[in-house]
């Protein structure tokens, strides 16, 4: 007898050839008393591979991480009430990131819905917490329409502005019994992909007549796959390229028109207030990437977004053209083809100048640490995928001085929240099996979610961590240190991390001088399953120049009267 076989088609069951035909083929999440029966439909479907991880937050973590890395969507699977909750956080980064996560959870059997009657998993209102922590949240209100919802759910998560969507389905609904139906539509439609009818003659003429264009490249340009666009423009009209944190990769980072991550260092602020035109493209203009939004841009700003709301949000735009970046980088540059263009190779050199004037700053200020990126960007291969969870080497030189070459091969926590950066990494080595993936984390965030080592394991993963360990959370002690001129609950005792790495079936050594981490690096590279690189940064010493935050991070924790 099969014991796979399920005669009755249910709930669980259109789900899953929903889940299929949106293109499906890994889910991530935890197996509960709440989705088993999605999990059952899973395992006796066969085709969608699944990935446990050991908490919710973790598991949507790699989901968003697995949708970074391909530009698929990312399929995760939790519980009800608390396990939803444990969910919630990441969600908030998958939303901040921008980032298509399909987002599955139980709910209480219908009938006990806002009853307050204490069933298993309860909770007062998880509706409305998903909807907080999501793009957009939905509930199943009647197991016949579960194909219908699946689809707007992931149309909806695929949309401007992109980001996480959450489906509840009460336990009840998920075995219930219903007619087996098709419906036939197109596939999944992206709205907002329009292409504007032409582009206005006004925004030909400035960029033609523009001698200092700079190209601020975010991470519409990754999303979008209008990479060659963007390096193609900028190589028309002799733009400077800076990006943000997520725009990294939307050039080759050694190409010369490319400054990089470093918009609000002083250099590159220069260079834009005396710039005759912006052109934004996929830009957030978050505040840790503009110094609080002081950073000053161009009165001439043409913004280029798929997402209309996006438009004069954190800087006034003269020209704003909204829909798919690739389609209209297409379009301008078909427009600008007829043109004259000659560009000042006077700014060219400038911005080359530039280029170099503030990677050569920053690397005075990292000491021994100089020799890191050297040995890490020098060893691993160039499509290598670098997740930086949220500490001071990735903050100060792993998000700017490692070259990046490629899009979607440079991953970081958007929202600023600590400890998500191995789980993220792990989604990313599961959705690019074949490429090197190497996690940057500090002591502190590694050990929130340090359980989803043994998912690496299991999984047989290839995964490589890099753990800078200074016993404590130093952002924090840095920005407190240039603050306060004292500290308070930064200090952590940690444990023996090669111990434990070893008892979960990591390959590990702690290093302590620059020499010993490339030897070890170079050592991690050429194993075949997870590998960790524990570097005593008491051992190396301290950078030439402690970072104390993102630029004005101390001046806002200082004592001040609030106008009324």
């Amino acid at each position: 007898m099969n014991t796979l076989v399920q005669t009755e088609f249910t709930t669980s069951d259109a789900l899953v050839k929903e889940l299929i035909r949106a293109g499906v083929t890994q889910a991530f999440g935890i197996v509960s008393i709440h989705n088993m029966p999605i999990y059952d439909a899973i395992l006796r479907e066969g085709s969608i591979q699944l990935i446990t991880a050991r908490g919710e937050s973790g598991a949507v973590n790699m989901a968003d991480g697995y949708a970074r890395a391909t530009g698929k969507l990312g399929v995760v699977i939790t519980s009800t009430g608390t396990g939803a909750g444990n969910a919630a956080g990441s969600l908030v980064e998958a939303w901040s990131a921008g980032v298509p996560v399909l987002h599955i959870t139980g709910e209480v059997a219908s009938p006990y819905l806002g009853t307050g009657r204490g069933y298993i998993h309860e909770c007062k209102d998880q509706l409305s917490m998903m909807k907080g922590a999501c793009k957009e949240a939905f509930r199943l209100r009647q197991p016949e329409q579960v194909v219908p919802l699946i689809r707007h759910a992931v149309s909806e998560a695929s949309t401007a502005p992109v980001g996480p969507v959450t489906v509840e389905i009460p336990i009840d609904y998920q075995s219930a019994i219903i007619p087996e139906v098709m419906i036939e539509s197109g596939d999944y439609a992206i709205k907002g992909k329009e292409i504007p009818l032409n582009i206005n003659k006004g925004i030909v003429t400035k960029v033609t007549a523009a001698r200092r264009p700079v190209i601020w490249a975010g991470g519409g340009v990754i999303s979008s796959g209008s990479s060659n666009e963007v390096q193609a423009l900028a190589e028309l009209i002799g733009a400077a390229v800076i990006t943000s944190q997520s725009g990294k990769g939307s050039i080759p980072e050694d190409h010369p028109l490319c400054i990089g991550h470093f918009a609000a260092h002083q250099p590159v602020r220069e260079l834009l207030e005396k710039a005759d035109l912006l052109i934004s493209v996929g830009v957030r203009f978050r505040s840790n990437e503009t110094a609080g939004w002081e950073v000053s841009v161009p009165k001439d700003h043409i913004s280029i977004d798929i997402d209309c709301q996006a438009i004069n949000r954190n800087y006034d735009v003269t020209h704003g053209l909204v829909g798919d970046a690739k389609s209209i980088l297409k379009q301008l540059m078909e427009a600008l083809s007829i043109q004259s263009i000659t560009p000042d190779q006077n700014y060219i050199n400038e911005v080359g100048s530039v280029r170099n004037q503030v990677r050569a700053a920053l690397r005075e200020t990292l000491g021994p640490y100089e020799a890191f990126v050297d040995g890490m960007r020098r060893l691993l291969p160039q499509d290598t995928i670098l997740v930086r969870d949220v500490t001071v080497p990735a903050n100060v030189w792993g998000s700017r001085l490692f070259d990046i070459y490629q899009p979607r091969t440079s991953i970081h926590a958007s929202g600023g929240g600590i400890g998500q950066g191995l789980p993220t990494a792990i989604g990313a080595q599961i959705g690019q099996k074949d490429r090197k993936v190497v996690l940057m984390a500090g002591d502190g965030g590694f050990m929130v979610n340090v359980g989803e080592m043994a998912t690496a394991v299991q999984e047989q993963l290839p995964l490589i961590i890099i753990l800078f360990d200074d016993a404590g959370y130093g952002v924090l002690r840095n920005i407190q240190d240039a603050a306060y001129g004292r500290r308070v609950a930064v200090d952590l005792l940690s444990p023996d991390f090669v111990m434990l790495a070893k008892s979960m079936g990591f390959t590990a050594e702690r290093v302590g001088s620059p020499e010993a981490f490339v030897s070890q690096l170079e050592t991690a590279i050429s194993y075949k399953g997870p590998s960790m690189i524990v570097v005593d940064m008491e051992a190396v010493g301290p950078m030439a120049k402690p970072f104390g935050g993102p630029p004005g991070a101390a001046k806002a924790f200082q004592p001040k009267k609030l106008g009324r």
